[in-house]
């Protein structure tokens, strides 16, 4: 996942080895029921008896953490509260593999704060869309929440989806070269990034602002889990795909009138940068998924 503030980016990001997930408005499972701190142990705060996570980063380290199991399919949310000084160049990281990333990336002072999704398939990403929030992430706790089935994966924004990626041959099933199928962690992290995060680059992180501070809640999760046994065999995760879980019931194959209505004003109102767009990177050919809007 990411945070957005003056020159900053934090991931929130969907892996084999990272994918966000919780049940609604249930704050009260404790972080280390579901979680582990990965990296950056000293810089890692446990505040209302496990139920919000801070992370800091300041000149010497940042910090992360991850879920213990991994999922094939949910829907998957965490609350997160960016930090609120600039911070330009603060980014989080994850694996190469199948992953879905929310990335906060920096602004200076005074401008709207930039979230950038992205969509890995075996390894392969660069499908970055940026769009505008028409709220200060900084202020105060929101959700962010990703939707993953053999349909459709959706990124939302509390109630409000901002991004559709659709599986081009859910006819047939899933192909592992176009969409997301393998199983994912929950993963988070703050670190400095000021190479690229922000301005391209250009805008890099105030050290005297450190330390950095993002906050976490929402720590229960409800997905379709895998066990890392299975994973290691290769063994296949069609259960994940079952009607018996509700996130992939028919209801969730599409957006409902109301979520595409919201979705097409975000894309019209909010939306700085879609890669289907790009014409600089795709001249002629236009990635087959883009064909989806």
């Amino acid at each position: 996942m990411g945070f957005s503030l003056p020159g900053f980016s934090l991931l929130f990001l969907l892996t084999l080895l990272d994918l966000v997930l919780s049940s609604e408005g249930t704050d009260i499972i404790s972080f280390y029921e579901n979680y582990n701190v990965t990296w950056g142990f000293d810089h890692v705060l446990s505040l209302n008896q496990g139920r919000e996570i801070q992370l800091s980063m300041d000149s010497s380290s940042g910090a992360g953490f991850a879920s213990k199991l991994s999922y094939a399919s949910g829907f998957f949310h965490l609350k997160m509260k960016l930090p609120d000084r600039d911070s330009a160049g603060l980014t989080s990281n994850g694996n190469k593999h199948d992953e879905l990333d929310f990335e906060f990336l920096g602004n200076r002072e005074g401008k709207p704060y930039t979230l950038q999704t992205n969509v890995f398939v075996n390894g392969q990403g660069n499908r970055e869309q940026r769009i505008h929030l028409w709220f200060d992430p900084t202020a105060d706790f929101h959700t962010y929440k990703i939707l993953w089935n053999q349909h459709q994966i959706v990124f939302f924004v509390e109630d409000t989806p901002i991004r559709v990626f659709k599986n081009m041959k859910r006819d047939i099933g899933v192909d592992h070269e176009t969409y997301p199928s393998q199983p994912m962690q929950i993963e988070a992290s703050l670190w400095n990034g000021d190479s690229w995060a922000t301005d391209g680059g250009q805008t890099k992180t105030n050290w005297s602002n450190a330390p950095f501070k993002a906050h976490f809640q929402g720590f229960e999760i409800g997905a379709c889990s895998v066990d890392h046994d299975q994973i290691n065999s290769g063994a296949d995760f069609e259960h994940c795909y079952s009607t018996g879980y509700w996130w992939n019931t028919e209801k969730y194959w599409k957006l409902n009138h109301r979520e595409q209505r919201e979705y097409e004003k975000v894309r019209n109102m909010y939306m700085n940068y879609d890669y289907c767009s790009d014409r600089t990177r795709y001249p002629t050919d236009i990635p087959l998924e883009c064909l989806q809007h």
